[in-house]
């Protein structure tokens, strides 16, 4: 049987009303979405958590809960191992708030979003030159930061790591008998890394890409330098022998 057009209106204005108290339900107060948003964080509903806080976002809060959100949020992807997100957050907190008392904090979290991406010495190296900048960065602008121990020492890996793609490069160049630029390639790392414990191989491979180009006297130079500065290198022994057959 068909509905008459007082039936049919009657049913869509009850619908119309059923979508309003519902939509009435999800506006909570700020308040309460903000606590909503705490209370996954803490069970590791690191994504539920997020949603409740861009919620809060959405709300135009005060100026400092509406900070303190968005150092949440990038705290929710970190933990959640979004790292590209992360990073994306605590950069955005740290051009909104340049005078924030948690800047530090956001420098820190963002240089340790970048660290986090890291993979093998044979692929892009961008987040390693980005985590270096920005941990350098804290030690400039943070002398007496709570995080300085630990940046200061992912300075360090950081380092380490460019140098081992440097020689990854280098050895690349050496064994297909592109000594040229083998010998520039471990040249710019002794310059750039001769500090690091990996100062002895990268010696070792400058003076075997010298031998190799016909350089020997400049070959010879390298490895006793080897000799003299690392004596108890692994590579000592290959170095006596390569001497011997100069």
């Amino acid at each position: 049987m068909k509905m008459g057009f007082r039936a049919v209106f009657a049913a869509l204005c009850t619908l119309t009303l059923l979508q309003g108290c519902a939509e009435l339900k999800l506006n909570k107060p700020t308040d309460e979405l903000y606590r909503d948003g705490e209370a996954s964080f803490q069970k590791g509903k690191y994504e539920d958590a997020v949603i409740q806080w861009r919620r809060v976002k959405e709300s135009f809060p005060p100026p400092e809960l509406s900070a303190r959100v968005e150092i949440n949020i990038a705290d929710a992807y970190f933990l959640n191992k979004d790292y590209i997100e992360a990073a994306a957050e605590y950069e955005n907190f740290r051009k909104l708030h340049p005078n924030h008392e948690l800047m530090g904090y956001a420098l820190y979290g963002q240089g340790l979003s970048n660290f986090k991406q890291i993979k093998g010495i044979d692929t892009d190296q961008t987040p390693v030159k980005n985590a270096l900048s920005l941990f350098e960065s804290y030690t400039k602008l943070y002398p007496g930061g709570a995080n300085l121990p630990d940046v200061q020492a992912r300075i360090v890996d950081c380092r380490d790591k460019q140098l081992q793609y440097e020689l990854y490069v280098g050895k690349f160049y050496l064994r297909t008998g592109s000594y040229p630029a083998a010998i520039a390639r471990f040249e710019e790392a002794l310059k750039g890394f001769g500090d690091l414990p990996r100062s002895d191989e990268t010696l070792f491979y400058l003076g075997s890409a010298y031998v190799e180009n016909g350089q020997k006297p400049k070959g010879q130079e390298v490895y006793t330098r080897l000799l003299k500065e690392h004596a108890t290198s692994s590579f000592v022994p290959e170095v006596k022998k390569a001497m011997a057959a100069l």
